[in-house]
């Protein structure tokens, strides 16, 4: 069953959740420079914003293998076999 963040993530366009992944990751180094300064209130934040980050980037990845063409995924395939 799909969350309401993720069906949101999936209602994006591309360029769109680009720009949410690099506004997280901004978000993110200031909050991490806030903590190592000064420490932020409640540092459990810290990881629900790598896990927001985690699922902007599954997204753009589910929407690149998508696209990809059946040999690519084939090729895909075999290289994670030899793993």
């Amino acid at each position: 069953m799909a969350t309401k963040r993720t069906t949101e993530l999936q209602a994006m366009d591309q360029d769109a959740l680009v720009n949410e992944l690099n506004e997280l990751n901004e978000e993110l180094k200031n909050m991490k420079f806030d903590h190592a300064v000064r420490g932020i209130q409640n540092p459990l934040q810290l990881r629900s914003m790598r896990r927001e980050i985690a699922k902007v980037q599954t997204e753009i990845r589910a929407r690149e293998m998508a696209q990809m063409s059946p040999e690519q995924l084939a090729k895909r395939s075999k290289i994670r076999e030899g793993r």
